[in-house]
């Protein structure tokens, strides 16, 4: 078989190109290693930036999310005994984020691509990628017990942190940078409505909590656990205590308590791989690079890389032109260090750090009362947590 764009990764980033160069006339096939029913059934974040919104909503994919999805204009920040709020709209000039579930967006572009027919095999690892220095690369893969080839004109490694297109790149001229956090996040999903109508991030002397929401009966927290730690060590009821602590501290409310239907430890890991493309491979999404979830941005960090490497494709196919291509690498790479900047910098800020005292202490108090007290501060933040500008989007 041959197409012109191979993606491997059925996650957002690989479904959302796909389906950005189906409406363009461009033909690609998705390769997902894990079956269907493991790929509908993911959790994953769900905080969209307005960016995001918009290239949903703007490529046909957008119809359930603007039923569903919970636009959210505030955000609270929970520190030294008082709650603060944030007017992110203002703050950011009219815009907001939207609290809309991953595993939805992954249903609705299914749905897209199955509704067209477009090439979509699940179950189907990638063992290897061949010739991405020629003008015909391979992919080998694996699908209904035999060996397959796929030749294409592009690659689109989708495939995640742990995929196989990013080991594909040789060191030189691959460089990776990382930062791994000496602390995790124990979270649930419970049965429960929210507590409050707004996300809530808190800073504790016991660590960070956070309050958010999958949708009015779903509610999604979190709580700062050491990195060894594991879901065996907390029942449910220290959990739902340990979060009226954290969240509640100083405050006359409690949380809506619910039968917890989910839990697990997430580790926090800042990771950039340079460069992003090498030959006929490029890379998107987690494959690229990785942030800690504090500043809510792996999925749409994914949807913009997505969108840069659609462009490109478009202007090579449609226009002849190769400069968004030739550029692809810096292109992307220069809002996602903005973006690794910012995680990093909400990470340091609202967690406690056991190998840092209490100088480090002062300097979060007064990071948080300087975003919460002043326009320019909250405006700094609004506009990165409803997200950047992406560089380059397709026009539909």
């Amino acid at each position: 078989m041959h197409t012109r764009i191979a993606i491997i990764g059925a996650g957002p980033a690989g479904l959302i190109l796909s389906h950005m160069l189906h409406l363009h006339g461009i033909d690609s096939i998705v390769l997902e290693a894990r079956s269907r029913d493991y790929v509908l059934g993911r959790i994953r974040a769900g905080v969209l930036e307005q960016g995001t919104v918009d290239l949903l909503i703007q490529s046909g994919a957008g119809e359930r999310l603007q039923r569903e999805g919970m636009a959210h204009k505030y955000k609270d920040f929970v520190f030294a005994g008082a709650r603060h709020r944030l007017d992110i709209e203002d703050l950011s000039g009219g815009k907001v984020v939207t609290v809309y579930g991953q595993t939805e967006i992954t249903k609705d572009l299914i749905a897209a691509r199955e509704a067209v027919n477009a090439p979509l095999l699940f179950e189907a690892p990638v063992t290897r990628i061949e010739d991405i220095d020629s003008g015909k690369p391979r992919i080998i893969y694996h699908h209904d017990g035999r060996e397959h080839t796929l030749s294409c004109d592009f690659v689109a490694g989708c495939d995640g942190f742990h995929g196989i297109a990013r080991d594909t790149i040789p060191v030189p001229p691959r460089h990776n940078f990382e930062r791994v956090y000496p602390y995790c996040w124990l979270g649930i999903l419970a049965q429960a409505p929210p507590a409050n109508d707004v996300v809530i991030y808190a800073h504790h002397q016991r660590g960070f909590a956070l309050l958010s929401m999958r949708s009015p009966q779903i509610s999604r927290l979190y709580l700062q656990v050491p990195a060894d730690d594991t879901v065996d060590n907390w029942s449910d009821r220290q959990i739902w205590d340990e979060l009226d602590c954290r969240l509640a501290a100083g405050q006359d409310w409690r949380l809506t308590r619910g039968p917890i239907i989910e839990k697990g430890i997430t580790p926090m890991r800042s990771f950039v791989a340079e460069p992003m493309r090498h030959g006929r491979l490029l890379l998107a999404g987690d494959a690229a690079h990785i942030v800690p979830p504090t500043g809510a941005k792996g999925l749409n960090l994914a949807f913009a890389d997505a969108a840069v490497l659609a462009s490109a494709f478009i202007e090579h196919y449609k226009r002849h032109d190769d400069h968004i291509l030739a550029g692809y690498s810096a292109i992307c790479l220069r809002r996602i260090w903005q973006v690794e900047h910012f995680s990093w910098w909400v990470t340091s800020m609202m967690h406690t750090d056991p190998a840092q005292g209490p100088f480090n202490l002062r300097m979060q108090l007064a990071q948080l009362d300087y975003i919460t007290s002043t326009r320019t501060g909250g405006a700094m933040y609004a506009e990165n947590f409803t997200g950047l500008p992406i560089a380059h989007v397709p026009d539909f």
